[in-house]
């Protein structure tokens, strides 16, 4: 089983990657993430969606969707930076600790 907290930094790149594709919701990314490996109760993301709301790198509307309101989180300018920063800095440690 892979450790949330420490694979929190990975899931936020991912989350971020995916919102750039298109917009994504909690549900439907919590499932991608499981794809992936990690296993995140709702408990772990939302708080981390809140999260990168606030700090300015995903932006969400609600729609109604069956007759329940989802929230949409779409990436923001200052999300694609952040990504892009980060895909660097993945590359670099990839690079190291594979030794490539």
């Amino acid at each position: 089983m892979i450790d949330k907290d420490f694979f929190l930094g990975f899931i936020k790149v991912h989350i971020l990657h995916h919102a750039r594709k298109e917009e994504i919701y909690g549900v439907e990314i919590l499932d991608e993430l499981r794809r992936h490996g990690y296993s995140l109760s709702p408990g772990t993301l939302y708080p981390t969606l809140h999260l990168l709301e606030r700090k300015g790198y995903l932006k969400s509307r609600k729609e109604t969707v069956n007759g329940k309101v989802r929230k949409y989180y779409a990436i923001t300018p200052a999300g694609s930076e952040m990504l892009e920063k980060s895909k660097m800095k993945i590359r670099e440690l990839v690079d190291e600790v594979l030794g490539s």
